[in-house]
């Protein structure tokens, strides 16, 4: 059955694709087995009709003898007509049940590619391909009930991007948001798999690093230090500062954020054009 919501889970989507996928195989399976069974039985029946013909023949049976003969002949070929015809019968049917699937396939794919761009639009940002505020403040509630069940460390940081301002103002703000989508790849790339970025505001971003110590983090800070932005003939150092903190105990979202924000502000104060690694709130 396929599912009513059009914007359902991609992962639903995906199961319930596999299913039908599934059933197909099992189907082509059983079609295999439907046309061999018929030619394994239309063989045995053929070998089982020259067996009763072949000796009558060879000893000229009586008349009696002959049509006995012949009456078991007629009703092995009528077998082999009636079984015949049941397995074509269930071919057809096979092959009705094939369509209405592919007929789900294509239905089911095409709603596959619906709800990756439905999901895309409601999770990510359109500008960085960064997760959104959205999905960034529903990861961040997870990771916080995972740290607190598991005891492990968890690190947020809070990114900022240097004279976005005056960028926009000199160079325009396709410079701008050409300077914003570049950082956010270099962020992407400086972050682990179990990480994850999110572009929080307008040159604000987030990270959430699961298992990771405070100290740790200077190693993201060093792999995001020192890019530059080529852009129709200029050259623009991309410059943050940044502001971090770890989880305490039964600490909530809201002033995990609180904490990290106030880093940064510490941070941005001390150098606005620097990387801004410099100590941050524990």
């Amino acid at each position: 059955m396929l599912p009513e919501d059009p914007q359902a889970n991609p992962a639903e989507i995906s199961a319930q694709a596999e299913q039908i996928r599934s059933s197909m195989r099992r189907l082509q399976r059983r079609q295999w087995w439907m046309w061999s069974s018929a030619v394994l039985v239309t063989l045995l029946l053929t070998l089982a009709i020259a067996s009763f013909a072949f000796p009558g023949l060879m000893a000229q049976a009586e008349a009696l003898s002959s049509f006995y003969l012949s009456q078991t002949v007629r009703g092995l070929v009528g077998l082999v007509l009636l079984f015949n015809v049941y397995t074509i019968y269930q071919q057809l049917l096979i092959h009705r049940i094939q369509k209405q699937l592919t007929e789900q396939m294509e239905t089911m794919t095409k709603m596959e590619v619906r709800t990756e761009e439905v999901y895309k639009l409601a999770a990510l940002d359109a500008l960085t391909g960064l997760y959104n505020r959205r999905s960034g403040e529903q990861r961040l509630a997870s990771e916080i009930l995972r740290a607190e069940r598991t005891g492990r460390p968890l690190t947020i940081l809070l990114l900022d991007l240097d004279g976005l301002k005056a960028i926009n103002d000199k160079h325009g703000h396709a410079a701008g948001d050409e300077l914003i989508r570049t950082f956010a790849q270099h962020l992407n790339r400086a972050i682990r798999g179990s990480d994850l970025a999110v572009r929080f505001g307008g040159d604000e971003f987030l990270v959430l690093l699961p298992d990771c110590k405070l100290d740790e983090v200077r190693y993201v800070l060093g792999r995001l230090s020192g890019h530059r932005l080529e852009y129709k003939g200029i050259v623009i150092a991309i410059a943050f500062s940044a502001g971090w903190a770890t989880l305490r105990s039964g600490e909530r979202a809201d002033d995990l954020l609180k904490r990290s924000d106030e880093a940064l502000y510490v941070n941005k104060r001390a150098s606005k054009e620097s990387s801004g690694i410099t100590p941050a709130a524990g």
